[in-house]
């Protein structure tokens, strides 16, 4: 049901709705027919709309791209399997948990690895039918599920990880959790379907609507000075403010998001708003009211216009603000002085304040799997197996073995060592360097990512040596195509898939995560991307200021223009 003050002129979108629409309000609250979907064993996948629902309960239908065309020839369809994705909040999870899904990805779905993602938690990949409901099962016996990390939701809220300043932490964390339990779907569909459990009639979802939100909703908290979250990329941000250590509030920050269309300039990647400071006691009402106006005034008859940030652009920010400080009867005060100066891990020992020690780790593109030379699940295996605090994923990909007592620190060094999860010679390009999952799983995808990263960074990482800077680094990301999930419309230089072998070049953002880059090279090949990015490098070696940036010094120089409004800078 829509606000008494949703249906005012220009507040709501009117026309057809979109088809999303409709297969929600006919869902029976998510439900379905995804249990008669489970018993069919003549296909692998999902049929008509299940294929949609899935994704509210964690889950997005794949297959292996690389051998769909030689299954037609043989007239076979094609290799239909899940992605999972779970929801863990601020990305904690514990050693035991670790050894469960470790252990089920061994032996349960295609790949046998376990990726960490930059939505700060795991996912599966090339999980068959008939292990779908074990699947669920296994982690949920753990303490673990998929509630509401995908779809029409908000989804997984990240965490700065912070293990230095172990208190703010801890308390940024619990929240997190709150936020996150507070705006789940009220359906009891998924224990219904996966736990087996008792059916439960459902008559209304109080925050999210009968027809959920017009389209995906992601959250952060975030610990300055480090933006490892890359907030610009969600739609409502809460930025920790502290006094004496303590927690005690936030700048909540809204509007925020990356995905755009290729050939669609009525979609584009947008900075976050900044609404203003809230004492933490009004925290749950705040974010139940975002999500609420977004919920009523959010565009539903198109869903590449869908998102937060265009209904802020549409209504007006000041509008959107007004309606949740009346809704949530909160207002908001003068944001509070906060600064980023990072937003990436911290590789390496760090000691926190209450005296444990936390180790680091660089995965790359977040990829846990037994590789030649380097046998890093293995690795991760023996840790948890001795283990005694907790590992906690990073938004960047990466992993955090955190909580280590000092007796601790050189046995889970040395297995470190051992299984090639610290490597002395791994360079600042490659640790500032991020992809998406793109091919072979992704069906959105139009070009190469985590398989083209190694690559691409290691001629980088030669142009930077060449120009005599092997130890700088500009922040990298490659994704396959427009829809944000590597974040490479926050880097300094993105590359966003278009087609086979071809990517859109964007340059101009800046190291700490607040500027959006602008095209600069569109559909070209990796071999011309490295010939601008030789040039541009040398440039920026020869005539920067000093510690600038590759992505300040290309707005300085005039290489790109700055993005300052997204809805009428990125296109111009």
């Amino acid at each position: 049901m829509l606000d008494s003050q949703s249906d005012r002129p220009n507040l709501v979108v009117e026309g057809k709705l979109s088809d999303n629409e409709r297969l929600k309000h006919e869902s029976d609250f998510l439900r379905g027919t995804i249990t008669q979907d489970l018993q069919d064993p003549i296909t692998g996948g999902f049929s008509a709309d299940n294929f949609q629902l899935i994704r509210f309960h964690g889950m997005y239908q794949q297959d292996d791209r690389d051998i769909r065309a030689e299954r037609a020839q043989q007239k076979l369809e094609p290799l239909h399997n899940v992605m999972l994705r779970a929801r863990m909040p601020g990305g904690i999870i514990t050693p035991e948990q670790w050894l469960v899904i470790e252990k089920f990805a061994e032996e349960n779905t295609l790949y046998g690895s376990v990726r960490l993602t930059t939505r700060q938690t795991f996912q599966f990949h090339g999980v068959f039918k008939p292990h779908i409901k074990n699947m669920h099962q296994v982690i949920n016996a753990a303490g673990i599920d998929s509630i509401a990390t995908a779809g029409d939701v908000n989804r997984n809220v990240l965490c700065t990880t912070n293990p230095v300043e172990s208190e703010l932490h801890a308390e940024a964390y619990e929240w997190s959790k709150r936020i996150s339990e507070h705006l789940l779907p009220k359906t009891k569909a998924y224990t219904e379907i996966w736990l087996d459990g008792e059916k439960a009639s459902t008559t209304e979802e109080p925050i999210l609507g009968e027809t959920y939100l017009p389209r995906k909703f992601k959250t952060t908290v975030s610990i300055p000075p480090n933006n490892e979250v890359d907030l610009h990329a969600n739609d409502l941000n809460f930025v920790a403010i502290a006094e004496d250590g303590k927690l005690i509030g936030w700048n909540v920050l809204v509007g925020g998001g990356l995905a755009m269309t290729h050939g669609d300039t009525a979609t584009y990647p947008r900075k976050a708003d900044d609404f203003g400071f809230i004492p933490l006691e009004h925290t749950l009402a705040v974010a139940e009211h975002v999500v609420t106006v977004q919920r009523d005034w959010g565009n539903r008859v198109n869903r590449k216009n869908a998102k937060t940030k265009y209904t802020l652009d549409r209504v007006g920010i000041d509008t959107f603000k007004a309606e949740v400080e009346r809704r949530a009867g909160v207002t908001f005060g003068p944001s509070r002085p906060y600064e980023f100066t990072s937003r990436g891990d911290r590789f390496g020992w760090v000691e926190g304040v209450d005296g444990k020690h936390h180790l680091t780790l660089f995965i790359l593109s977040g990829r846990i799997l037994d590789f030649p030379n380097r046998p890093i699940k293995t690795g991760l295996r023996k840790i948890a197996e001795i283990h005694k605090g907790d590992f906690r994923m990073t938004a960047n990909q990466n992993l955090v073995v955190a909580g280590v007592p000092e007796d601790q620190k050189d046995e889970i060094e040395r297995i470190a060592r051992e299984h090639g999860l610290i490597d002395d010679l791994m360079t600042p390009q490659m640790k500032n360097s991020m992809a998406c999952v793109s091919l072979p799983t992704c069906p959105l995808a139009m070009a190469e990512a985590e398989r083209f990263l190694p690559d691409l960074v290691a001629e980088v990482e030669e142009l930077l040596a060449g120009h005599g800077v092997p130890q700088d680094h500009i922040v990298l990301r490659v994704v396959g195509c427009p829809n944000g999930c590597g974040r490479a419309m926050l880097a300094e230089a993105g590359l966003v898939g278009k087609g086979p072998g071809k990517y859109n070049l964007y340059l101009g953002g800046n190291r700490i995560g607040t500027r959006v880059p602008k095209l600069y090279r569109e559909n070209v090949s990796p071999q011309v991307i490295l010939e601008e990015l030789d040039i541009l490098i040398g440039r920026w070696v020869r005539e920067r200021n000093p510690d600038e940036g590759f992505g300040d010094f290309t707005i300085r120089s005039g290489v790109v223009a700055e993005v300052k409004v997204s809805k009428r800078d990125f296109h111009a």
